[in-house]
């Protein structure tokens, strides 16, 4: 017989492949994060009063602008915000004892409201 029996090699390139699709990093779902940069000067910076600001408490209480909304209506109420606006920023204040899910529910929920970028306000250690 003259002929080259390939099936062995078949075998290990299949082995190979099974091989380099099991250890290839998956790619994760993540957030697109912005740092914000340390101010030069300790002095109190002057928010706008367009700015919206969605605070959540420890208790899961959650505010627009300091008014009371349930986690129910706030996708509402935020098409209602950013659906006459440009400007479409916003920010979360949340507690630090707060689980990060909680955070992150927020967040999906803005997004799909059609708020552009989301900033994190957070305390300062002291």
């Amino acid at each position: 017989m003259s002929d080259i029996n390939i099936t062995p090699y078949i075998d290990i390139l299949l082995v190979l492949l099974i091989i380099f699709m099991v250890i290839t990093p998956v790619r994760q779902m993540d957030l697109d994060v912005k740092v914000p940069q340390q101010p030069e000067t300790n002095e109190p910076v002057e928010v706008d009063s367009n700015v919206i600001v969605v605070s959540i408490g420890e208790s899961a209480q959650i505010a627009i602008n300091q008014e009371q909304v349930s986690i129910a209506n706030l996708g509402r109420e935020l098409e209602k915000i950013y659906s006459a606006r440009s400007n479409k920023n916003m920010f979360v204040s949340a507690s630090p004892r707060l689980p990060y899910g909680d955070v992150v529910r927020i967040i999906d929920i803005a997004k799909g409201a059609g708020v552009g970028e989301i900033g994190l306000i957070t305390e300062e250690i002291r």
